[in-house]
């Protein structure tokens, strides 16, 4: 007998980063099965304004996931106004991609704060009221980079990396409680983050809307790798049986190596720019001023919660 779909219909869902690309998209997706929809997002107008696209009860809130307190004044108005969270997604995340020498430490502090602590965040807030519930589900956005490493993003792809790893563990941690992990490994998607990637011979470019319809799978039936596309998988599975040397050169043949190292840069412009003011008082000016300090006050600055 085929297994019974959980139904979506009056769940509480939140969505980090919501506003935009895969956010959006699996918004939408969701509120066709009936959920019910907080968006949030640094963008508080976008965030409102996608939200009026779902219908009266969606709602559309400010959120910084890299300030702890932002994050649990989110989830706080979500419970006030829409019920208990049933489902958080962390989605919120940044890409800015160029070689590791040439990052500077603003950059590679930015994706860490949201795409790792961020997340981290959003699971030690949500997840206590889902435990004393005996229910939930949180739905962590990582990247088929948190399996590889990619030239041209490597800081971005250490952060993925983290995701999966932290998420494998936290699952482990939650056996038997009721309360659902998983992680999602996209390739790369047509939004804005990933504008002027090329494609390579192996997988297509994704359209958000393909994410966001495994998302809606993955709280239907749970489960906790999500690849999409699925059959990526399979690949997946089969070159980590090869030696590395031939995993390395399979890579070179389908130009897998080339996505983030060889992008067009103008295409990216816009992107880059939007993804280097995604962190509110971490200006790249700011932190080499701060990295300019006598050692004494350095000590200070590693109490901050962003440092």
């Amino acid at each position: 007998m085929a297994k019974e779909p959980r139904s979506l219909h009056g769940k509480v869902v939140a969505i980090t980063g919501g506003a935009r690309g895969i956010g959006k998209a699996t918004a939408k997706a969701l509120a066709r099965e009936g959920a019910t929809i907080a968006i949030g997002d640094l963008d508080r107008e976008l965030a409102e304004k996608t939200a009026s696209e779902l219908g009266p009860e969606a709602i559309g809130l400010g959120l910084d996931v890299t300030e702890r307190e932002s994050f649990a004044n989110f989830l706080d108005q979500v419970t006030e106004r829409l019920g208990s969270l049933d489902v958080l997604i962390n989605n919120a995340g940044i890409m800015p991609i160029g070689p590791f020498l040439e990052e500077d430490d603003a950059t590679a502090r930015r994706q860490i704060d949201i795409n790792l602590h961020g997340l981290i965040y959003g699971m030690k807030l949500a997840l206590p009221g889902m435990l004393e519930r005996g229910s939930g589900h949180v739905i962590n956005l990582a990247s088929q980079a948190g399996k590889a490493g990619f030239p041209g993003g490597a800081t971005y792809s250490g952060t993925k990396h983290a995701v999966v790893g932290l998420s494998e563990a936290v699952r482990a941690e939650l056996r038997d409680t009721g309360v659902e992990i998983s992680v999602v490994m996209p390739a790369v998607v047509n939004t804005e983050l990933g504008s002027g990637l090329p494609e390579n011979r192996a997988v297509k470019k994704l359209e958000p809307e393909e994410v966001a319809d495994e998302i809606v799978r993955a709280l239907q039936f749970p489960k906790f790798d999500v690849w999409v596309p699925r059959n990526t998988v399979a690949l997946y599975k089969v070159l980590q049986l090869l030696p590395r040397g031939t995993r390395e050169a399979f890579a070179r043949f389908i130009k897998a190596d080339k996505v983030l190292a060889e992008p067009d840069r103008a295409a990216r412009a816009k992107y880059e720019d939007r993804a280097a003011r995604s962190e509110p008082g971490l200006e790249p000016e700011k932190v080499a001023a701060e990295d300019k300090k006598e050692p004494a006050a350095e000590e200070d600055k590693k109490e901050s919660p962003v440092a």
